[in-house]
């Protein structure tokens, strides 16, 4: 008698780390002060799917290779090493003289 074997069933209940709308941080190449530099920068997911994430930015961003990508969106594997969620910043209060309170 053979035994029916089973393949591996991904678990498709569990929620992927990024979703649309999420801010996060990508690790690649961009420009800081006119100077070409690899570090975090802060973008908005615009696309995402159990697999992979579609990140936007505001400024230009590389490739590796060193071609600038045209639509500003870099797509990495969801659980990729160079993406994370973005750190909350405070905003800052605009400085106004506190007056005589009634």
């Amino acid at each position: 008698m053979t035994q029916a074997t089973r393949a591996p069933s991904a678990d498709r209940t569990r929620k992927p780390p990024f979703d649309v709308g999420d801010r996060v941080e990508v690790l690649c190449d961009h420009n800081r002060d006119g100077d070409r530099v690899r570090d975090w920068l802060e973008g908005t997911v615009v696309q995402a799917d159990r697999k992979m994430v579609a990140v936007q930015f505001t400024q230009d961003v590389y490739l590796t290779d060193g071609w600038m990508v045209p639509d500003r969106v870099l797509w990495l594997q969801q659980n990729s090493q160079n993406i994370r969620p973005a750190k909350r910043r405070r905003s800052r209060r605009s400085a106004r003289p506190q007056g005589r309170q009634a």
